[in-house]
């Protein structure tokens, strides 16, 4: 059973980082997918405590800087939008 479930875990990761790769048009899909891969290296790390019987307060550390990670995005999607009108990268000039 916990093989099963750690073989759908790096499933999940692999398929974020592929949509990661291949869908670099928009910022949007982009964060969604970093977003993906954060929750499948959060069910990796629950697994692999509850298999040890560790305390799980090492998730919540996990946790509260995911959520910093995805405000970080999205003040960066809002800002872009306000000023570019999109989320296409080729919209704008990096320099």
């Amino acid at each position: 059973m916990m093989m099963n479930m750690m073989l759908v875990i790096i499933l999940m990761f692999l398929v974020g980082n592929m949509i990661f790769v291949s869908k670099h048009k928009h910022l949007l899909i982009v964060l969604l997918s970093l977003e993906f891969m954060v929750l499948s290296v959060f069910f990796f790390f629950l697994v692999y405590l509850m298999m040890l019987d560790y305390n799980l307060y090492m998730l919540m550390v996990f946790l509260v800087f995911s959520v910093c990670e995805g405000v970080l995005g999205l003040s960066i999607l809002v800002s872009m939008i306000r000023t570019h009108g999109n989320d296409y990268f080729q919209s704008y000039n990096l320099i």
